[in-house]
């Protein structure tokens, strides 16, 4: 189960309430405090390969698609 899959236990839970508010208890996703998972893509979500750099908040991807129009120049 990832950690976004604990939604699509809720449709057998419905009838039963009380089960319901354990099982969310026990079984949602701990907020991150530190590590790689607090820092994510501001336009894509993706955690991995960050540029916090001049408060960019982009992953290197979505940075390569939209440098130009930010003002950076490719160097050849």
């Amino acid at each position: 189960m990832t950690y976004s899959d604990y939604r699509k236990v809720f449709k057998q839970l419905k009838s039963k309430p009380v089960k319901m508010q354990k099982y969310i208890k026990h079984n949602s996703p701990k907020p991150r405090k530190h590590g790689r998972a607090t820092k994510k893509c501001t336009r894509c979500g993706r955690p991995g390969s960050y540029i916090s750099k001049y408060d960019l908040k982009l992953c290197r991807t979505c940075f390569r698609e939209i440098a130009t129009s930010l003002g950076f120049k490719k160097y050849d």
